[in-house]
């Protein structure tokens, strides 16, 4: 038998040959644009997509002091709860297009479009045009990555950034330029500045591949890998040190933080606090889950990432990407210690390690589009691994990796299509069947023609359900803080507190109207249209049709009762998702605009939202994101209001900071006991320019 350890090899792999093959600049381009055309394709649909940061957007591209904090309104009340890079991109589209949905959207699609591009490119210098190629399309079909590749969270620019700094690494191994490892930090310190600690995960596979595989002798790789650390310091530093030294007084509350610092915002909310759930603003209690049980943001544990909330976004082929992982470090096992394969192998492995553990053990806030950060590793592993093992597929031991990595495929594609059995019901047979064959196939090879029906079964296999899912997400609109991939999948013993539906949790069945996991029968607030349709994505059942506290019975807290109507004291929006305003609502916030420097103020982001986006105009929200920032305090308001700075207030509170002893409860009880309630239109409003 054949031992599965490959013999001696060169110390590096076989260079890129400057001659490439014919196929391979057609079949790029072929892929970019067809990525392109998908995601590209009826982007407005979307509407404002996740309205908490389009608001953000808007302020920015009209005020270069919001640009630079991450406003989210132009009059710099308070921060979005992260650094503001992923939305400088979006500011500066809208300030050249205007605002819409598209001008905002086409930033996300482009990069998603260079992101597949980068893998390609990266895959592709290691391991050949063939490992490239495979690479790309399976990042670029992953679900959860159609999905965010559409959306505006920051996520977008996070994995365009990793696998920007994966690339740089990759070259830093080639040839050990000091330019490389501080290209490499730069990327990291940007990303930080996108969505702050969670670029820190990819950071151990980038230092163990350098330190292990780096040309030069130990000393000068450690010296290197500080000199890139020191630039990844410098590259977030130079923000987060403006920030915190710029007087509070003169620049907006950091959003998310409780004592006004984006140092607490990086080590609270936004740091540990994922990691052990202790988090002051959260959406819902975090602390520790218990063992084997289920918490808020779902049950933690290794199995995690196969989870029905988790599955579909990003599983498919992770079985298939660690045999890859494992089999090929086997294989290159005897290579050179700078050997390249090896290297790469190290890179995305460890990514996907670190990455994927950390998000299943993870206590605190957790969201299915978190696993995107996961895509680009698995889809390098995949392209990597095809090649890599194909090449060896004549040694017995490799076609039985081969033949696990399909049949673990197959099994794990039938276990997340059985889980929405109504839809597709014929794809998870035909998957079945053709990952058997193909399981067989590689078992006992056949040669020529056979050999290539045997790689598009095995393609098939894999990439079946992806592409199902992610023409389905294309296809559907999505909109709101919590946005996820594929069909309705039902999730069987897991109750979150706020009602079905969150997190991806069971919800409506599609086409009922916007669910909090982001997919929408009419995106909520999409520009040029009406009001949404269906049920909002707040009014879902809780669970045994418990009432909220200041809620109607049925209702999640501060959403919406019924179809249409306001509940919850006439307020407007909601936690998770916001509402378009009435063109009389409009009218009357834009009325004499110019003597205010809010034109109206609602408790929490996403009811102020709406009516930003709808006006272009200064809309306070107060308490940030869940409304339970201390921001503005109650002196500070009610200054604002002596001074007439403020027009209107919204009345209605909203999520979990606005009930209670919260500084925005007591804004909303002391305005409700000083002027007089208005109903507009189902809203209620406060004029805090009338005498009172």
């Amino acid at each position: 038998m054949t031992a599965l350890a490959a013999p001696p090899v060169a110390v590096q792999p076989q260079p890129t040959p400057k001659r490439t093959a014919g196929w391979e600049y057609p079949a790029l381009a072929t892929l970019l644009v067809t990525t392109a055309v998908a995601y590209l394709c009826d982007l407005s649909a979307n509407g404002w997509a996740n309205a908490f940061y389009s608001a953000a957007v808007q302020a920015g591209s009209v005020s270069w002091k919001a640009f630079f904090f991450g406003s989210s309104d132009a009059a710099n009340s308070i921060t979005v709860d992260k650094p503001p890079a992923s939305l400088w991109l979006m500011e500066l589209s809208v300030r050249a297009f205007g605002l819409n949905s598209w001008s905002i959207l086409v930033p996300e699609a482009l990069l998603g479009v260079a992101s597949v591009a980068l893998v390609w490119a990266t895959v592709r210098r290691t391991f050949g045009p063939g490992a490239g190629l495979i690479g790309g399309v399976t990042l670029a079909v992953t679900p959860i990555a159609a999905t965010m590749f559409r959306f505006n969270n920051p996520d977008a620019l996070l994995v365009f950034l990793m696998i920007a700094a994966a690339w740089a690494m990759l070259r830093a191994v080639q040839d050990g330029r000091w330019r490389w490892l501080a290209l490499t930090g730069g990327l990291i310190g940007l990303g930080f500045l996108t969505k702050q600690l969670q670029v820190l995960l990819v950071v151990p596979a980038l230092a163990l591949t350098y330190l292990i595989a780096g040309p030069p002798k130990l000393g000068k790789r450690i010296a290197q890998l500080i000199a890139a650390g020191a630039t990844m310091v410098i590259a977030a530093g130079w923000w987060l040190l403006t920030v915190e030294l710029w007087p509070a007084s003169s620049r907006p509350w950091i959003g998310g933080s409780h004592k006004n610092s984006i140092l607490e915002l990086t080590m609270g909310y936004n740091g540990l606090g994922r990691l052990n759930g202790n988090e002051r603003g959260s959406v819902g209690p975090g602390g520790d889950l218990p063992s084997g049980g289920n918490g808020m943001w779902g049950s933690t544990g290794i199995t995690r990432m196969f989870a029905p909330a988790q599955g579909g976004q990003i599983a498919w082929l992770i079985p298939a990407a660690l045999v890859a992982l494992i089999v090929g470090i086997l294989v290159r096992g005897k290579a050179a210690r700078t050997d390249r394969q090896r290297a790469a192998l190290i890179l995305w492995g460890g990514w996907l390690l670190v990455t994927g553990l950390v998000f299943s053990f993870m206590a605190g806030i957790f969201h299915q589009y978190y696993t995107v950060a996961l895509a680009p590793a698995i889809a390098a592993l995949v392209g990597a691994g095809a090649v890599l093992l194909w090449r060896e597929r004549h040694r017995i031991l490799i076609r039985l990796a081969m033949a696990l990595a399909v049949g673990l495929s197959t099994a794990t594609a039938w276990m997340l299509l059985s889980r929405s059995p109504e839809w597709q019901p014929w794809l998870r047979w035909t998957v079945l069947i053709v990952g058997v064959l193909a399981t067989i196939s590689i078992l006992f090879p056949a040669p020529g023609k056979l050999a290539v029906v045997s790689a598009l079964a095995v393609g098939y296999t894999g990439l079946a359900g992806p592409v199902a899912y992610a023409v389905d997400t294309i296809a559907t609109p999505h909109a709101g803080a919590m946005p996820s991939a594929g069909p309705h999948v039902a999730v069987r013993g897991h109750r979150p507190p706020w009602g079905e539906g969150m997190n991806g949790m069971a919800g409506p069945p599609p086409g009922n109207g916007p669910r909090m996991d982001g997919r929408a029968g009419r995106a909520p607030g999409q520009p040029g249209g009406g009001a949404p349709t269906g049920r909002s994505a707040e009014s879902m059942p809780m669970p045994g049709g418990q009432t909220p506290a200041g809620g109607p019975q049925g209702t999640m807290p501060g959403g919406r009762a019924g179809e249409g109507g306001h509940g919850g004291g006439g307020g407007f929006g909601g936690l998770l998702r916001a509402d378009e305003p009435s063109t009389q609502i409009v009218a009357l916030l834009e009325q004499n605009s110019g003597n205010y420097t809010w034109v109206a103020a609602a408790i929490g982001s996403n009811s102020a939202a709406g009516l930003q986006l709808a006006t272009e105009l200064p809309v306070m929200p107060v308490g940030g994101f869940n409304g339970s920032d201390p921001s503005p305090t109650l002196e500070q308001f009610e200054q604002y209001a002596a001074e007439g700075k403020i027009h209107y207030f919204i009345g209605g509170g909203r999520g979990p900071g606005s009930s209670g002893s919260s500084t925005s409860a007591q804004i909303a009880q002391w305005v409700q006991e000083n002027f007089t309630a208005v109903e507009v239109d189902g809203v209620t409003l406060y004029d805090l320019t009338a005498s009172h």
